[in-house]
């Protein structure tokens, strides 16, 4: 029998710290299965190999505990812990626990006191009205359960990758392919290409001149759980993290074709279409048909495929049908992670951070920054250790020393500052006074309205000590949408004021998402492009932010933390 793929393996533990959860284990615990699965279900290497091995452990938040667990797994196909729970919560339970806003907690109650034990009773339950007799529920809790369910059910199908861990798998795909000697050129197309927020399936596309290799070789790479060959115009496969690929291979004669038309996007490439149909062209994977003269066109370039339409080259990131391919559209000169200066928000182990300040400022500095932000939590939404008034005193004049002490970057003390449901702020001003930079975002009361969320915020904006608006949606990609707000009015007032807005790089966040940041750049706010790291190893994240700032089409000058410091600091609101 084969190994389970690593979908598989991760959902098994996704599924235990449910079950954990359920039964009231405590949060720490159920947190470790969660952190274990999605270290699993991102690691390109077969995981069921490394259990093997005794090289499981390797994988950060896999203890002796789960790789005991992982083990019993692979011998026996359960997991036992999981076996005696699932007897005491049914599947439909389970289910339930990952509407929007029920929890474990009300799923349990529901089963125990009600019988509920699937989406359907639920549902048969909220529409008969039962569910509001019971204590803590009452009406307004079954009608926001009924739109948790229609929400649910909407949900598309399939499973959607965040970009970081799609586009390794696919690099790791196109690396392998690229060694074959029968490979002329191998790449990645499709959303992943265009650096999407999240993949559903992946597109690698090949030029060579023995296809029949290049499917050998595919089907042997770690990375593929499973092959279906597909002839020798290519193959279909299976990663280990359960996402689909599609392998085409073609002459190198014809690569561009391939590679513009698998690149997408599907709005693009039908208005690409329909403008060269206007023109008497034909455009398609295998050439560009003149009507006129009945010659096909064979591009071995994707620049060749827009020359031969009369068009300017179209970085990927662009592809959307937003304006490229618009009459006069000028290619702007998209940021890069090259032209970033500094890094703005930051953790330390003054909160939920895992390096200390020297040990952050010192990885930044190896990354080439001339600048970091220490910005720390702030004491009232509960994040790893509460920074006091006090503490955060000690705290400043802890980033003051080191920023002493190093030569070659500027250690900035900052905070990130919780935004309260009023739109105050969680220190008092005379304390943000002393700081050299603040980030304010929201991190408690998800559910106000929209009038009340925008109001919250652009009072942030408009206070005086604010420089930049945290990852200002609150979204978190393919597990909970932004909070309701009126980013518009969000915009204006951050134009009207000049505070910054974030386009923050953690991979399940890139917010502002690319629609909003160049909505807010078009009204001249300047964006700033932050890794949020906790980490060391996570400062790199900016290369997220900057995949977002590319697809909002910004160039250098729409981004404050290219500049040097001393630049930036006249830029900000209370510079100026």
């Amino acid at each position: 029998m084969a190994d389970p793929t690593n979908s598989e393996l991760a959902a098994a533990l996704d599924e235990l710290g449910d079950l954990y959860e359920l039964d009231g284990a405590i949060i720490h615990r159920v947190v470790a299965y969660r952190n274990a699965a999605k270290a699993i279900r991102e690691t390109p290497e077969p995981v069921a190999r490394m259990v093997r091995d005794g090289r499981v452990t390797d994988l950060p938040g896999v203890g002796a505990t789960l790789e005991e667990k992982l083990t019993a797994l692979l011998e026996t196909g359960t997991i036992p812990a999981a076996e005696k729970l699932r007897a005491t919560f049914p599947p439909g339970v389970v289910e339930m626990t990952r509407l929007e806003g029920l929890g474990p907690k009300k799923a349990r109650r529901l089963h125990a006191e009600l019988g509920i034990d699937s989406l359907d009773a639920l549902r048969a339950a909220a529409t008969e009205g039962r569910i509001r007799e019971l204590k803590g529920f009452g009406p307004k809790a079954e009608t926001a359960l009924l739109a948790a369910l229609d929400a649910h059910a909407e949900r598309p199908a399939g499973t959607r990758v965040a970009l970081p861990a799609a586009l390794e798998a696919a690099e790791r795909i196109v690396d392998g392919l690229r060694a074959v000697p029968a490979v002329a050129r191998a790449e990645v197309a499709g959303s992943a290409r265009r650096l999407a927020d999240s993949v559903k399936d992946l597109d690698v596309v090949v030029a060579a001149d023995d296809p029949a290799a290049v499917v050998t070789a595919f089907a042997a790479l770690d990375v593929i759980g499973s092959c279906d060959r597909g002839g020798e115009g290519g193959a279909r496969g299976l990663t280990q993290n359960g996402l689909a690929v599609d392998l085409r291979i073609v002459p190198p004669a014809t690569f561009g074709n391939l590679l513009q038309h698998f690149s997408g996007s599907k709005e693009h490439n039908v208005r690409l279409r329909e403008m060269a149909v206007r023109r008497g062209l034909h455009v398609s994977e295998h050439g560009i048909l003149d009507d006129a003269t009945g010659e096909t066109t064979r591009c071995a370039t994707e620049e060749e495929v827009y020359a031969r339409l009369g068009l300017p080259y179209v970085e990927p990131e662009l592809r959307e049908d937003r304006g490229e391919l618009d009459p006069g559209f000028d290619p702007p000169g998209l940021v890069t992670l090259e032209d970033l200066r500094g890094d703005l928000h930051c953790h330390t182990v003054a909160s939920d951070g895992h390096g200390t300040i020297e040990e952050m400022a010192r990885a930044a500095q190896a990354l080439g920054h001339a600048y970091l932000a220490i910005t720390d939590h702030s004491a009232s939404h509960g994040f790893g250790n509460d920074v006091s008034p006090e503490a955060l005193v000690r705290h400043i004049a802890a980033i003051h020393e080191v920023d002493e002490r190093l030569t070659g970057i500027r250690v900035l003390a900052g905070s990130e500052v919780n935004i309260l449901p009023d739109g105050s702020l969680d220190y008092a001003d005379d304390l943000l006074q002393q700081l050299d930079w603040v980030v304010a975002s929201v991190h408690t009361s998800f559910r106000m309205s929209a009038e009340k969320m925008t109001a919250r915020i652009v009072r942030a904006v408009e206070h005086p000590l604010v420089d930049v608006i945290g990852h200002p949606t609150g979204r978190l990609i393919e597990r909970r949408p932004g909070y309701e707000v009126d980013m518009a009015a969000v915009i204006d007032a951050a134009a009207r004021t000049g505070t910054f807005l974030e386009i923050n790089g953690q991979p399940d966040r890139r917010d502002l998402s690319d629609v909003h940041a160049r909505a807010a750049a078009g009204a001249g706010v300047k964006l700033v492009l932050d890794s949020d790291a906790h980490r060391t190893t996570t400062l790199d994240r900016q290369r997220w932010a900057v995949a977002t700032a590319r697809r909002a089409w910004l160039t250098p000058d729409d981004v404050a933390n290219t500049l040097p410091w001393k630049e930036l600091d006249a830029l900000r609101a209370r510079g100026r």
